[in-house]
């Protein structure tokens, strides 16, 4: 097992990962840029090194600062967390070539699944449903282009190869709009992602979007931790998620997972990874794979009582998995409200200093946050600040938990969207359980209007 981890990330994905490694009697060395120097988890760190200035590009992605940091240290491996290098396969690639650990998948298969093409293609190979759609890339010829929008079926969706959070896509719903759409996705794309190839699919009208969790080893041993719905989004961004998903047979979880888990061992993954499909009418269709934890991987945890985290370290380390499926027993429900700094009506991030602070507690609750009263939001990062999470022995009572919870939770000096959340939590739909991916934005956009009939605008 490592001494010494190095954290390659920030906010409160880099405590929960130092809590896990603290707990399991592992040094950890935090990394930080300046605008984070008086972070929680930097003054709890066993060593903390300054790697740069505030914005990203010259801290927690700067990967030869990242590397210097774990030489200096001595640290044996290094945990990217979510975002930032996570999923940069040039980075794993680097960690590995350095003589660290990289705690996560391999470069070659962060590779694989990064490329939304080679992803389909593989999970294809390996049995998993996949979203009708073009055979790989899209040709230049348009003629080709248009042949295979006709025999998908309007309307449908343009996605870049390398993208992913929602961004690099385009929903055609007419022959008319369908080689302009593409165009414009190829340039984005080439700018955003350094890829300008893009993929067309079927766009399902009204999909929830089901995740499944799975956990592998590198001695072909992989497992799958059941479901996560995280249907309730806003611009492709989760606002909510809980498992088990809300109305989905238990038996076709087990179906979809069995194959996940089999996919994993035919493409030799390793560590902790998520296998996203929207789901519509009894069918689930896969379109991406996260070779990383994720921001909602809490809710998991809970249902099962397994630390996935500790998971990803264990496996890094070349351990073999201790869980078989049999032993993955699902108990209860958990729910996720992800706490933004921003505002609750017009989302515009709100950074600035945390004056007063009262996170919620009590049975069945858990809060994953850095943020302390006094503690400034810097305006260079993601704006989300905390997660609440519920559980339940059913989802009526996680719900419940839920409501109580964030009644309690004060966050003054910024604002955040603990107001919507609360609201989210007696609507009448959700409580119901089973919305789309759609449903949230429709209900904002609604508002929006009423809003606007009240103060007589057009």
């Amino acid at each position: 097992m490592f001494e010494k981890v190095l954290i390659a990330n920030r906010g409160e994905i880099a405590l929960r990962i130092q809590r896990a490694c603290r707990e399991m009697g592992i040094k950890t060395v935090v990394v930080h840029s300046e605008a984070d120097r008086e972070a929680k988890y930097v003054k709890l760190a066993d060593e903390s090194v300054c790697i740069g200035p505030a914005p990203s590009a010259q801290s927690y992605l700067n990967i030869p600062a990242i590397i210097s940091a774990a030489e200096v240290t001595d640290a044996q491996a290094i945990h990217p967390g979510y975002g930032f290098l996570s999923e940069n396969a040039d980075f794993a690639e680097r960690t590995e070539s350095s003589g660290f650990v990289f705690i996560g998948p391999r470069a070659e298969t962060i590779r694989l699944m990064g490329d939304k093409v080679s992803a389909k293609d593989a999970m294809k190979a390996a049995g998993v449903p996949c979203v009708p759609g073009s055979d790989g890339a899209l040709p230049e010829d348009n003629e080709e282009i248009t042949r295979i929008a006709r025999e998908v079926g309007y309307p449908v969706i343009i996605k870049a190869a390398g993208g992913g959070g929602g961004r690099g896509m385009r929903v055609v719903h007419t022959e008319a709009a369908l080689l302009n759409a593409v165009t414009m996705t190829r340039a984005e794309a080439g700018v955003a992602f350094g890829n300008p190839s893009v993929y067309m699919e079927k766009y399902l009208e009204n999909p929830r979007h089901i995740e499944i969790q799975v956990l592998s080893d590198q001695h072909g041993n992989a497992v799958y931790l059941g479901e996560r719905d995280c249907s309730m989004q806003r611009r492709h961004q989760k606002i909510i998620e809980e498992a088990p998903a809300p109305l989905i047979s238990p038996r076709l979880i087990a179906r979809i997972g069995t194959r996940c888990a089999e996919a994993c061992r035919k493409i030799g993954y390793r560590g902790a990874g998520t296998f996203e499909f929207l789901y519509e009418n009894d069918e689930f269709y896969f379109i991406e794979m996260n070779t990383r934890v994720q921001v909602e991987h809490p809710v998991t945890e809970l249902i099962t009582g397994i630390d996935i985290v500790q998971a990803q370290i264990y496996v890094a380390a070349g351990e073999k998995l201790t869980l078989r499926q049999r032993d993955v027993q699902f108990r209860g429900h958990a729910i996720e409200c992800r706490i933004n700094a921003e505002d609750p009506y017009t989302f515009a991030p709100f950074p600035g200093k945390i004056t007063t602070y009262h996170p919620p507690g009590g049975p069945g609750i858990r809060v994953d946050s850095h943020i302390y009263q006094g503690y400034t939001v810097p305006p260079h990062y993601d704006s989300m600040v905390a997660k609440v999470i519920a559980y339940g022995d059913t989802r009526e009572q996680a719900i419940r938990r839920m409501r109580v919870a964030l009644s309690e939770m004060g966050v003054e000096g910024i604002k955040t969207n603990i107001p919507l959340h609360r609201e989210l939590m007696l609507d009448a739909l959700f409580v119901k359980g089973g919305t789309s991916i759609h449903y949230l934005e429709k209900k904002l956009a609604d508002r929006s209007e009423v809003k606007k009939q009240a103060h007589g605008v057009d």
